[in-house]
């Protein structure tokens, strides 16, 4: 299918752990039905006028309230839809295709909460990273930390 058929979301999300073996999560409320409510990465959709880096640093102010920079890229994700998911607000049929990008981050100032209003995002939290497995959590988080960990930490 040529690129021009389908509609495609770049978006930037950030792997963000602390001494504590805890993770930066945000609770993503499910969107417009609250039917897809899960953990998942801060981060989200860039912007046309934003580069990557740019956007994935505006998104995790946003969802977590801290100022964050970013430390290296980590791993790449895409996935496709034969439609678009309805949390988005899609109003057509078209094919979709998400292509995230998942960054080392750290915190560099702010104050942990949530600094969106009306939006996808309701709280963010730090997480034992060994609770993941009775939480329930977005794929993208598992992509990031075995990215993180591939590198040879633990």
């Amino acid at each position: 299918m040529h690129f021009s058929e389908y509609d495609t979301r770049l978006a930037g999300y950030a792997i963000i752990v602390n001494d504590d073996d805890e993770i930066l999560l945000s609770w993503f409320n499910g969107g417009r039905d609250h039917s897809h409510a899960i953990w998942t990465l801060p981060g989200g959709g860039i912007e046309f006028s934003e580069s990557i880096e740019e956007g994935t640093i505006r998104e995790i102010k946003e969802e977590t309230g801290y100022d964050a920079e970013l430390v290296r890229p980590l791993t790449t994700h895409s996935f496709t839809e034969s439609r678009r998911n309805p949390a988005f607000g899609a109003s057509t049929a078209r094919p979709f295709k998400g292509v995230r990008v998942v960054f080392e981050a750290r915190i560099t100032g702010g104050t942990l909460g949530t600094l969106e209003v009306d939006g996808t995002t309701d709280r963010a939290e730090w997480l034992a990273i060994e609770s993941l497995t009775d939480i329930r959590h977005a794929r993208i988080i598992n992509v990031g930390l075995e990215a993180l960990r591939g590198d040879g930490r633990d």
